[in-house]
């Protein structure tokens, strides 16, 4: 029987890891994250870059310091899984079709992930009883990055996402805080930064968002189609595309994430992540936008059941559609734009959206 306060060998905790499937796993103390980072999460906070994402500015501390969410945390257990492989095929959306991030297109990582974090924490609870754990995937105060950064996972990317040389970006992060102190395993080693002087990602933001290590969430489309929860400004609405939730531009555009041959370029996603029919962009398949224009309660619940997309409310989707619908200038979307511009009984949000794009041609 082991106490909290012995230590217990990397590389069994990173065997279980892997036993329940995580593509990467890796271990770092429960320490706080470097000077340097803390106080770019500080000016980060000061400067409003979270735009209307205002639970970023609350825990600080948290963030900064894990162990305070765990009494008596040691260590740090990161995994990763893949939610998107280097060599799948691109998307070839058909034309008034909107395009869905990848990571959103089949069942939701924060389900998928937790349960098996919370079976990783059951095992630790068996073998070392006088331990105790806590699950993190994406919800929690945790600077996820940073510690898979430590925990030899990858390096953060000029786009500030998280780099594996072989396995690309298309990644969700997750762990757990624990009071077992866990010696790193004998081969981790925290990843050298391999971005050099790409500036790929920089480049083909539509909305200037990113700048070297560092991202303007006020200005990324995916913050602006999931997060920002009010009007779009009419500088984005040509950029979003056909994008209706999320954005992948960064990512598709990356050269670790290009495609690959050889054994070692294949890096098969998590199949819980497989696209669903409806939104399988590879093989042409995306929302109707004029359908979606018109979409009920019912209509959101059905295709975005299981998917981390159904924390999306309707009218935000709605007005997404609008944007996206807008840059597909057919005659038929332009018809129901004009309706809804002038339908007092459309949300004030759709209506609204409705009426800058038309004023915006």
């Amino acid at each position: 029987m082991t106490s909290a306060g012995e230590t217990v060998r990397g590389e069994d905790i990173v065997a279980l890891a892997h036993d329940l499937g995580f593509v990467l796993a890796g271990v770092c103390d429960a320490g706080p994250i470097s000077t340097e980072r803390a106080t770019a999460l500080r000016q980060w906070i000061a400067n409003g870059t979270y735009g209307e994402m205002t639970y970023m500015a609350n825990n600080t501390e948290l963030r900064i310091d894990p162990r305070l969410l765990l009494d008596g945390a040691r260590s740090i257990v990161m995994v990763a899984d893949q939610y998107a492989s280097r060599n799948d095929p691109p998307d070839a959306l058909a034309p008034g079709t909107g395009r869905v991030a990848r990571y959103a297109r089949g069942d939701d990582y924060h389900v998928t992930m937790k349960k098996r974090l919370h079976a990783l924490c059951d095992l630790l609870g068996e073998r070392y009883p006088h331990s105790a754990s806590r699950a993190f995937v994406d919800t929690a105060p945790v600077m996820e990055r940073e510690h898979a950064l430590r925990a030899g996972l990858g390096w953060i990317g000029k786009n500030t996402l998280l780099m594996h040389r072989r396995k690309g970006s298309y990644l969700f992060l997750g762990g757990l805080l624990t009071t077992l102190t866990i010696t790193p395993p004998k081969r981790q080693s925290v990843s050298e930064d391999h971005c050099g002087t790409c500036t790929r990602c920089i480049d083909a933001c539509p909305t200037s968002a990113i700048t070297p290590y560092a991202l303007d969430a006020k200005k990324c489309i995916s913050y602006l189609t999931i997060e920002h929860r009010t009007a779009i400004d009419p500088e984005f609405h040509k950029a979003i595309g056909d994008w209706i939730y999320g954005c992948d531009i960064c990512q598709e555009v990356c050269p670790h994430n290009s495609p690959r041959s050889g054994k070692i370029g294949i890096m098969r996603a998590n199949p819980a992540y497989a696209p669903r029919e409806a939104l399988d962009a590879a093989n042409g398949k995306g929302p109707d936008l004029l359908a979606m224009l018109n979409w009920t309660e019912d209509d959101r619940r059905a295709l975005t059941r299981r998917s981390a997309m159904k924390r999306a409310k309707l009218d935000m989707l709605r007005r997404n559609a609008v944007i996206a619908a807008s840059n597909a200038r057919t005659p038929a979307i332009d018809a129901r734009l004009r309706e809804m511009a002038n339908d007092k009984s459309e949300p004030g949000l759709v209506r609204g959206m409705a009426r800058e794009v038309l004023a915006d041609r």
